[in-house]
């Protein structure tokens, strides 16, 4: 799938990706929607106003908003329809040069660089629900809040159901949007403390977008619940583990969790994924009728590095969306079995992917054995040497990046970063 845009080898942003985003420039600052291909970022609007899909027969009015919501609540069957018209548009031996290629009215205004705008959230959140659905940091994680019990003990349901706590929206913020070290109570000693998190950590997630929901009190078939996906994208879930340790035993997370999420600035399109679709790694056992899909492959395989960056990059972790036990069909059809409506922009998370390895972990709190065991984290440039966290230091800046490759000449299929700087507490 070639394209007459350059798309280096190592490209995120292939023919076969297309993400969707939301961007401004220096000079336009009206926030718009664009796709990504190579280095470049093509501006949607422009092509909508253009009249390069008034023959698909959708509302292009959708393409020109400063938000996804509208676009992605008219469903699958459009999305698919602008990607083919998009890719059409963009391969090498193109029958469509006259819409874009070589329509210079179009052409010299649809295309800038990444390096030269800013991105904004891609959706209004409305609402955002985070799982516990990766199945080595549960195992890990049961072991450090309660030594000595399996995660049966400790959550017996986990086999069972995708279980998850509704997270904060209005913390939910871009890559590369910077944020304060939280403030909080937590035990010091024996005694308990109210100040600067001590133990702030990350958490290595894969999320979905909603593209439209289900009326109120209709829950979702888990065979019909990938038709609700608009698209996926990376996520921190930023955690102070000591105010979430402190506060969490009764009702669950609240502060320790409301004070940034990250993600990843490019959804990419379910189609874009197919390719790597795997299996969930359950654990056999009888689950109800409405988890019970048809799909055996409703997973996806993408690795996710995490890095940290002070004046070096550093390697943290190498994890992978596979290390799950629900899909996120799954999740979607246990939201909503009770009857909960889940509306278009609303964000669906993972929980975090660690990998058996300590290598492979997640997140600090399973690296360093809840800070008790720092960890040594080598700088990709070998002269460099290395560092040591318990937890996140003041001014690290932690970033994932995932890149799927298929085979040679495929192109590659990714998120761009997602990264997060932490400042000091107020």
């Amino acid at each position: 799938m070639a394209s007459w845009v350059t798309v280096s080898e190592n490209s995120d942003f292939s023919l076969q990706n297309l993400p969707y985003g939301i961007f401004s420039t220096s000079g336009d600052d009206d926030a718009r929607i664009g796709t990504a291909i190579g280095d470049s970022v093509l501006d949607l609007k422009v092509l909508a106003q253009g009249g390069v899909f008034d023959d698909l027969k959708f509302d292009v009015g959708t393409l020109q908003e400063p938000t996804l919501n509208s676009y992605a609540a008219l469903g699958k069957t459009v999305h698919q329809k602008v990607r083919h018209r998009l890719q059409k548009l963009l391969e090498k031996e193109t029958q469509l040069s006259h819409l874009l290629r070589d329509n210079k009215t179009i052409y010299e205004k649809a295309f800038y660089k990444q390096a030269n705008v800013q991105m904004h959230l891609p959706m209004k959140i409305n609402n955002y629900t985070d799982f516990f659905v990766g199945l080595h940091h549960a195992v890990t994680c049961a072991g450090l809040v309660k030594p000595g019990q399996t995660i049966e003990q400790v959550c017996p349901c986990f086999y069972n159901l995708p279980i998850a706590y509704n997270g904060r929206t209005s913390s939910v913020v871009v890559s590369e949007m910077p944020f304060h070290r939280p403030n909080g109570q937590f035990p010091v000693d024996g005694k308990v403390v109210s100040g600067p998190c001590r133990k702030l950590d990350f958490e290595v997630e894969f999320a979905a977008f909603i593209s439209r929901g289900n009326s109120f009190g209709a829950p979702i078939n888990v065979d019909e619940a990938e038709d609700h996906i608009f698209g996926f994208v990376l996520l921190n879930d930023w955690s102070a583990r000591d105010i979430q340790m402190y506060e969490s035993t009764l009702m669950g997370p609240f502060n320790g969790k409301s004070f940034c999420t990250t993600i990843s600035p490019w959804v990419v399109p379910p189609e874009a994924l197919e390719p790597f679709r795997v299996a969930p790694k359950v654990t056999p056992r009888e689950l109800p009728e409405y988890l019970r899909e048809k799909r055996e492959k409703s997973a996806y395989d993408i690795p996710i590095r995490a890095t940290l960056a002070n004046s070096e990059n550093y390697r943290i972790a190498d994890c992978n969306t596979n290390n799950v036990i629900f899909s996120f069909a799954q999740m979607i059809a246990h939201h909503t079995c009770g009857g909960c409506p889940l509306q278009t922009g609303d964000l669906i998370g993972t929980g975090t992917l660690s990998g058996p390895s300590r290598a492979e972990a997640g997140c600090l709190l399973e690296q360093t054995l809840g800070g008790t065991s720092p960890y040594e984290m080598k700088a990709e440039d070998p002269s460099k040497g290395s560092v040591i966290r318990a937890f996140c230091e003041d001014n690290d800046t932690i970033t994932f990046t995932a890149q799927a490759k298929l085979s040679e000449g495929f192109g590659n299929v990714g998120f761009g970063a997602c990264s997060g700087k932490v400042l000091p507490a107020i």
